[in-house]
């Protein structure tokens, strides 16, 4: 068996779950979207996920690609190969492209085994410092069994709480700081016996204040549903400006305390609320409107907030866009924060490809 699938690019992400699933076959790509967000989407913005940690980003995960031309031929490098080492690497090319080099239309996909065993518990903390000491404890402990390492602020659990229905603190108190983890192995029950004594651990070298361990399918969907629906409570608590930035993961506490003393001293009263995928290094920095201020006057300031923040990420060696692409709202920033001779190969690139400039005009270059 390949460990492949070949799928059209219109199938929605959850339908690649499922059908993996299906042969007993896991395809790890997971986002909160996946009920309608699609393939060929998740390849053109190289889309991250709750499991780049483990297994990367879309990119790591396609074999090859099916791509329709702006002259109108088709290409394919549609392979099952996992080694195929014949001139350029046209895949990876138009991986994350955003759809400005040529239309993906199918896609060659890797499968991994079916994980076994599988365990989520939701973590009490102190600090992001702490969230760092604890993620590399456990990489350290499981390697690549670690799945998934999100970090929630006491702010988004809280707005959690307000806004989503039946949704419920899973601790017997408040803390600062949580963190969402997931661990599977492929050995029956092996994770069951590891995080029990790991999280102990854990808390006996002051890594953890408070755990919570699901103990059923349910209880993992309601810790997992926290995380996903942070983005949407923002929402309806009021105006958010976003930004989606990563910064090298052993500097992330430190970015975080300066972000919010940026914050406090350009807008006081603004609440930062950066959640995310700390295992990877990518934060999604958001900020929340003061309680009872005007929406729209708090979203006027959403370019210099952006300034801000993005000149901090840059100070920090991090990148403005880490899984939600360029687009055109963040066009104007790339002569800021890219190479100069990047820039030149990537608007050279986009003449060869689309010299009339139809495929999704006015984006990234």
């Amino acid at each position: 068996m390949s460990n492949t699938m070949t799928l059209e690019a219109g199938v929605t992400l959850y339908e690649a779950q499922q059908f993996a699933h299906s042969v007993d076959r896991y395809f790890p790509l997971s986002m909160a979207s996946e009920g309608s967000c699609t393939i060929g989407g998740n390849l053109a913005t190289n889309a991250g996920g709750v499991h780049v940690l483990a297994y990367g980003p879309a990119r790591d995960l396609a074999l090859g690609v099916e791509v329709a031309l702006a002259d109108g031929r088709l290409l394919s490098t549609l392979s099952k190969l996992r080694k195929d080492n014949t001139g350029y690497d046209l895949t990876r090319l138009f991986i994350g492209s955003e759809g400005t080099l040529g239309v993906i239309t199918a896609a060659t996909l890797k499968l991994f085994p079916q994980p076994r065993a599988q365990e989520i518990a939701f973590l009490g903390l102190e600090n992001p410092t702490q969230a760092l000491h604890l993620l590399n404890f456990i990489k350290m402990e499981v390697g690549n069994a670690l799945q998934a390492f999100e970090l929630i602020p006491n702010l988004a659990l809280k707005l959690v709480l307000t806004h989503i229905p039946n949704m419920r603190d899973p601790l017997s108190k408040p803390h600062p700081w949580y963190a969402l983890i997931e661990i599977a192995s492929n050995g029956e029950n092996a994770t069951h016996s590891l995080l029990t004594p790991l999280l102990s651990s854990a808390i006996t070298q002051n890594f953890v204040q408070d755990a919570m361990i699901a103990t059923s399918l349910a209880q993992a969907r309601s810790l997992w549903s926290l995380r996903e629906n942070i983005s949407e409570a923002q929402k309806r608590e009021g105006g958010s400006i976003k930004h989606d930035i990563s910064v090298p993961i052993d500097r992330i506490p430190e970015f975080i305390d300066q972000a919010r003393q940026l914050i406090q001293e350009n807008f006081p009263q603004a609440r930062p609320v950066p959640f995310g995928h700390m295992g990877d290094g990518n934060l999604h920095y958001n900020i929340s409107q003061p309680i009872g201020a005007d929406k729209v006057q708090f979203l006027s300031q959403w370019e210099r907030m952006n300034q801000i923040i993005h000149k901090l990420t840059q100070d920090f060696g991090g990148s403005i866009s880490a899984e939600h692409g360029i687009g055109q709202l963040k066009r104007h920033l790339l002569t800021q924060v890219k190479d100069p001779v990047a820039l030149d190969l990537m608007r050279n690139l986009k003449a060869m490809l689309d010299p009339l400039g139809i495929l999704n005009p006015g984006k990234v270059i």
